[in-house]
């Protein structure tokens, strides 16, 4: 992992095409912009861990049948 010290208004650039910038910085917190093609996918990652978390426990919750969720998408 790189670890790099940016002030408010500096930036980091990965590769030619996205740049990340300090916007804002206050007690415990920062706050980035991120440049990139619109193509790229960004996602935080407590979302993205949200979401594993949320479809692990649907599919392991014993309650539900496999039948019975494909009869329910079917109404």
């Amino acid at each position: 992992m790189l670890i790099l010290s940016r002030k408010e208004s500096e930036s980091i650039k990965i590769g030619d095409d996205i740049e990340i910038k300090v916007v804002q910085t206050g007690k415990g917190y920062a706050k980035i912009g991120i440049e990139a093609p619109k193509s790229l996918m960004i996602l935080r990652k407590e979302l993205i861990e949200q979401v594993k978390s949320e479809n692990l426990h649907a599919i392991s919750d014993e309650n539900i049948k496999l039948d019975d969720l494909s009869k329910k998408l079917k109404k």
